[in-house]
C-alpha cells in the first residue's frame, strides 16, 4: 500500500466527516488526488463505508454483548453457518447483533457483538441465539459491558484513532 494511501485510510479513521479539501491540507496533496485516491480505495474494497461511533449509552442501550460459541464438531459449525445463509432474513431481523463472525481462541469459534436496551431484551436474544441448537450442538459464553453503569471505567472506549496513530507510524519509517 502506497504512503498517500495509508495515511488517507488513518485520517478518515480519526474522522470521515472531513471534505476530501481538508483531508488534502492534512495529508499534503492536492484535492483532485485524494478524491481519486479515495474513489479507487472504494472501488477495491478498502474502505467499505463511512460511518460514525456514537455513545451507545446515550441512544438506549445498557448493554454491549460478546457472546462467544463453541462447536462440538467442526459439522455442528458447517451447518450452522449453512442455515444462516439460507435464512439471511432471519438475521436481518435481529438488528442488535451488529457483527457475526467465526474464529478461534480460548477454545472458541464464532462470536457475535450486540447491544441491548435492556437485560430482559438481551436474554430474548440470547434465547433467539440458543434456539440454533436443534441445527448444531455449541456452547454459549457472554462477556457483558455495562454501558449505562457511571461507576464503571472505560479504560479506552471504542474509538479507530489508536489504529489510525498505528498507521500512521507505519508511514514514518
Amino acid at each position: 500500500m502506497q504512503e498517500i494511501e495509508l495515511r488517507l485510510i488513518a485520517e478518515l479513521l480519526r474522522n470521515s466527516n472531513r471534505s476530501d479539501r481538508e483531508l488534502a491540507e492534512v495529508i499534503g496533496v492536492s484535492q483532485p488526488t485524494i478524491s481519486r485516491v479515495k474513489a479507487r480505495l472504494e472501488k477495491e474494497g478498502l474502505i467499505k463505508e463511512y460511518t460514525i461511533i456514537p455513545d451507545f449509552a446515550k441512544l438506549g442501550f445498557s448493554l454491549c454483548v460478546f457472546t462467544l460459541g463453541r462447536f462440538q464438531t467442526s459439522n455442528d459449525a458447517a451447518s450452522l453457518r449453512e442455515y444462516l445463509k439460507a435464512n439471511v432474513r432471519e438475521l436481518e431481523g435481529k438488528p442488535q447483533a451488529i457483527w457475526m463472525d467465526s474464529g478461534l481462541g480460548e477454545g472458541f469459534e464464532g462470536i457475535v457483538v450486540s447491544f441491548h436496551e435492556t437485560y430482559s431484551e438481551y436474554l430474548k436474544f440470547l434465547s433467539w441465539l440458543k434456539q440454533f441448537s436443534a441445527i448444531s450442538a455449541y456452547d454459549l459464553h457472554t462477556f457483558i459491558i455495562d454501558l449505562a453503569s457511571k461507576t464503571n471505567t472505560h479504560f479506552r472506549p471504542l474509538t479507530f484513532q489508536t489504529l489510525a496513530n498505528y498507521l500512521l507510524s507505519k508511514t514514518k519509517k
